[in-house]
């Protein structure tokens, strides 16, 4: 005798799959809010430490001055000795772009959640506002340096003819080629914005100890710079490496840690400045006395 099929093993099958599926999902966010969590706390205690953010600018230094003498021992065929590679045009020609607007997502989270004062957060948010100056200034100064040391040349298959052409615009305009001191401006930017993501990302670790809000959305936009500030470092090893002259890299390298210094390092520590990363954010601890 057959026997027909079972009534209801079919909806009973596919229940015991959805929840299957679903207990794995809740795994998998389990895991990943795990992660998360620990890799934005360890990645906090990381940047918080003073003594690896000495070490940071030495590091940085060290990358500038040593980092040339790597291109002896790269290939040079590789996609970041290209002008054009994907990293190049998209990241470092926009990395002021890319700084301000991860940078600025975690700065206003962690300044508002922690005061729940608009004007104390648009004051932390000036100090990107000077960045972005501070940024103009130096690309402008930069091209007035060329424009001073520069002269017109004439490209010629026998080598190249100098011009008596007074200024850039001339020289350009009648098809010929303008060469002056040209201070790197991508190690400058680099440099600059390395030092400034470090020390916006460094008040996390006080954030987490004096135990304000910190979910998800928060913890994600941290790592986020981080991962940006890793890509950073990253790309400045390769700027170093492939593109510039020598010195040209050395200064602009070291014009973009004297804006450091100007700003985060001597100006945002005085009160009529937008303030330095943190300030006013936390109570201070009260001190107790002792009365006889």
């Amino acid at each position: 005798m057959e026997r027909g099929p079972v009534v209801g093993a079919g909806p009973r099958a596919g229940a015991r799959i959805r929840a299957l599926l679903g207990c794995l999902v809740k795994v998998l966010l389990w895991v990943a809010s795990a992660l998360l969590y620990f890799g934005s706390e360890q990645a906090a205690r990381l940047l918080g430490s003073p003594c690896l953010r000495r070490l940071y600018h030495a590091w940085l230094a060290a990358v500038v001055i040593f980092g040339p003498l790597l291109q002896f021992h790269v290939n040079p065929r590789t996609i970041f000795a290209s002008h054009g590679n994907f990293f190049n045009i998209k990241f470092v020609n926009s990395a002021w772009g890319w700084t301000c607007t991860f940078l600025g997502g975690f700065v206003l989270l962690v300044v508002f959640l922690a005061t729940r004062r608009v004007a104390v957060t648009a004051r932390h948010l000036s100090r990107l506002v000077v960045g972005a100056a501070v940024w103009r200034g130096a690309g402008r100064a930069f091209l007035l340096i060329e424009d001073l040391t520069g002269s017109c040349f004439e490209p010629l298959p026998q080598g190249l003819l100098l011009h008596e052409l007074p200024d850039r615009r001339s020289c350009l305009a009648a098809g010929h080629q303008w060469r002056g001191y040209t201070v790197s401006s991508h190690t400058f930017l680099l440099t600059f914005c390395c030092l400034l993501m470090a020390e916006e990302a460094a008040v996390f670790a006080k954030y987490l100890a004096h135990g304000l809000p910190a979910g998800a959305p928060l913890r994600l936009v941290f790592l986020l710079n981080v991962l940006l500030l890793g890509l950073w470092n990253f790309l400045l090893l390769c700027t170093v490496i492939y593109f510039h002259q020598y010195t040209h890299k050395v200064v602009g390298a070291a014009v973009g840690t004297f804006a450091w210094y100007l700003t985060y390092g001597s100006w945002y520590h005085q009160p009529w400045s937008p303030g330095s990363p943190g300030h006013g954010l936390f109570p201070r601890p009260h001190s107790s006395h002792k009365h006889n």
